[in-house]
């Protein structure tokens, strides 16, 4: 008897049924849609976020001690502080290899452009060598094309990236080629004493930043002008991390300090902290340091971003659950009589609850089903105009979803309840 009331109820509230199945389906499609991209969102984030640049800068362990202890600037020369450039590609080989998107080498020299060291109007400018295209055969096996021109890719650029072989060309920051009136094509010379040597200006780029003051050259004309081969004095890293929290700021003071179990968690977590540890691991002699403006950046802009689709999740159920309850109610004063029928011939409010209850949760499974389905194409959508890229889709999301349509389809039918309960069958049937 139970379930042919429920059946009856349903037929012949087909427009109210509809419209509580469309209410529940909108809000459970953007709830499926702001969850999905809100777990996926991390690595949409950082990606996005790696095209400006990296967020870990590797050194000398000798350079980070005299630069933390007495404050030497990194780029004053010093026979100890420089890293094997042969190790770098074992940046590749740790833990969370698959994190690193990009890394270069940079060795960088103070040295007079215009002439002779004694010339007056020799200008002081920082000559730097890179990798801009570099490819490179990794410890594992795997090949890896990697380099300035990919990290550095928002730089505007006059004429044309260099190549690393090329140790005849050069790459001038804007400011730096308007201050000695050099353009493309021209000649320049730069001096390290004993040593000078002429380039070919390739390319004039604008970055934005101090960078605009310095020139670019492929690393072993450098290397080979400082007389440094196979040397390199830092390393920039581009790598995809999760936010910080107390623990990953723990670690970042003392690794040490942690149980065992927090180490495990810690190191197998890619936060910046442990890719930086993992980076000192693969790289003797190292000592890896956030950029911290950008890190923190990072996590600042993700936690906003996923609390901002927190947030359109709970006040777009709200609305469902705002829906279904003026739905309802309506539907229970329409059917009032009937109901009064039912408890003046022995039915308790609870039972007569009951079915009205299981008649809003049978729509609300309908409309959350229709809901969830349509929620992925959301997703997508908002993963490819956003993102440029399709959202993957997250399994947990599935009862997630469930359980916020059932929560909101119980809450939205709390106040047709209490007027059930509140329901006397003596008014209703003489029409009060």
């Amino acid at each position: 008897m139970f379930w042919r009331l429920v059946r009856g109820a349903l037929f012949r509230q087909k427009g109210k049924m509809l419209m509580v199945a469309f209410t529940v389906a909108l809000g459970a499609s953007l709830a499926t849609a702001m969850l999905n991209v809100m777990l996926d969102v991390g690595d949409k984030v950082n990606q996005e976020l790696k095209a400006y640049g990296a967020n870990i800068n590797v050194i000398p362990k000798e350079a980070s001690l005299l630069d933390d202890l007495y404050g030497v600037e990194e780029d004053r020369d010093a026979s100890a502080k420089y890293l094997p450039e042969s190790e770098l590609g074992n940046i590749k080989t740790i833990f969370w290899a698959f994190n690193i998107v990009d890394f270069t080498p940079y060795f960088d020299l103070n040295v007079k452009l215009g002439g002779s060291a004694d010339e007056a109007d020799a200008a002081d400018v920082k000559l730097v060598g890179t990798w801009f295209a570099h490819h490179m055969d990794l410890p594992t096996g795997e090949t890896l094309d990697t380099g300035m021109a990919n990290m550095k890719n928002w730089w505007t650029v006059e004429g044309e990236w260099i190549d690393d072989s090329d140790t005849e060309g050069v790459m001038v920051g804007s400011e730096a080629a308007r201050r000695a009136g050099i353009g493309l094509g021209d000649r320049v010379t730069v001096t390290l004493p004993p040593h000078s040597k002429q380039f070919e200006v390739k390319g004039i780029f604008t970055s934005g930043s101090d960078e605009d003051s310095q020139i670019y050259a492929a690393l072993p004309a450098v290397q080979a002008l400082a007389g440094k081969e196979g040397l390199v004095k830092r390393v920039e890293v581009s790598a995809l991390t999760t936010p910080d929290n107390e623990l990953s700021r723990r670690a970042a003071q003392n690794p040490k300090s942690l149980s065992t179990k927090e180490w495990e968690t810690w190191y197998c977590t890619a936060y910046v902290s442990a890719i930086c540890y993992q980076i000192d691991e693969a790289i003797e002699g190292s000592v890896s340091k956030p950029i911290r403006q950008v890190a923190e950046s990072e996590g600042a802009i993700l936690e906003k971003t996923q609390l901002l689709m927190l947030l359109i999740t709970i006040l777009s159920l709200a609305g469902s659950a705002l829906g279904i309850s003026n739905l309802v109610t309506a539907g229970v004063m329409e059917r009032s009589k009937e109901l009064g029928l039912l408890k003046a011939i022995g039915g308790g409010s609870l039972p007569i609850s009951m079915l009205v209850l299981t008649e809003i949760v049978l729509t609300g499974i309908i409309g959350g089903a229709c809901g969830y389905f349509i929620g992925l194409g959301f997703a997508q959508i908002i993963g490819h105009s956003v993102f440029g890229g399709a959202i993957n889709i997250k399994p947990m999301v599935i009862p997630l979803v469930a359980v916020l349509v059932f929560l909101v389809t119980v809450l939205g039918s709390i106040p047709a309840i209490r007027l059930i309960l509140r329901l006397r069958p003596t008014e209703v049937l003489h029409g009060r």
